[in-house]
């Protein structure tokens, strides 16, 4: 209980947002190389809603790394930064990305409102990031999957498609909890049920790694939890314009 408690502990301290003002960060500081970006699957019908209607509407599902805390914690988490950045790169269209976070709350338990979630919010794109709250509470592979491949399929029964987001990487913890099983999981079931995977995961490394942000020091710079989430957002942006194949309707909403 100890451990568990201390894990936890950690976790929230790496994640915790500045209460000052941020410089945002450099184009070039949230350079993710392609192949992280790259998929043989399309977003169709998140392409044929921005064609047809010039707007997109997209539901993010997480739990607490999907959000920053504090007041004005929302404005600055990686959900409102995505909106933004789709805004930039897609003027013209009308975007809006409704986040529901459900912290510390396993996969299987965050299916119990989907259905209500869907019929809400009419997305034509639902980003769901999962995994973390499963290692941590020590979630067979094998059922995580199960939860998993059950709400991607009734997410594209609504008629909307789906990208998967994984883990945080964080040095820190990585001793205390290995998430790679659970990854890969997300990987086989994204490839098995034609959706999307943001490897969160292996992005925040490679920023690491290069020294783009260093991870391990997060909790003594309260600044860095807005800073990554600002180029999960623009990661993320790109993503969707790649697989979505939106660079045509950028061109013919800019002339």
């Amino acid at each position: 209980m100890r451990l568990f408690s201390a894990l936890i502990a950690t976790i929230a301290l790496n994640c915790l947002p500045a209460w000052g003002a941020v410089a945002e960060p450099q184009p070039d500081a949230c350079e993710v190389p392609a192949s992280f970006l790259e998929s043989e699957i399309d977003l169709t019908r998140a392409s044929d809603e921005l064609k047809d209607k010039h707007r997109l509407d997209i539901s993010v599902l997480g739990t607490g790394s999907s959000s920053l805390p504090g007041p004005d914690g929302a404005q600055f988490a990686y959900p409102a930064r995505l909106e933004d950045a789709l805004k930039q790169q897609l003027p013209g269209n009308e975007i809006k990305v409704t986040a529901h976070v459900q912290p510390k709350q396993i996969t299987a338990n965050m299916l119990g409102g989907l259905d209500k979630i869907l019929a809400e919010d009419h997305p034509s794109l639902v980003i769901w990031q999962a995994g973390t709250s499963d290692a941590i509470n020590g979630v067979e592979t094998e059922d995580f999957r199960s939860s998993l491949e059950n709400g991607v399929e009734r997410i594209q029964n609504a008629g909307a498609d789906v990208i998967l987001m994984n883990m945080q990487y964080s040095p820190r913890t990585g001793s205390m909890l290995d998430v790679s099983a659970y990854a890969d999981v997300m990987r086989h079931v994204a490839q098995q049920r034609n959706a999307l995977l943001f490897d969160r995961l292996a992005i925040m490394q490679y920023w690491n790694d290069n020294g783009t942000f260093d991870l391990y020091a997060a909790t003594k710079k309260y600044d860095m939890a807005r800073e990554v989430h600002e180029c999960i957002g623009r990661a993320l942006a790109s993503q969707i314009i790649n697989a979505g194949h939106l660079d045509a309707v950028r061109m013919q909403t800019t002339r």
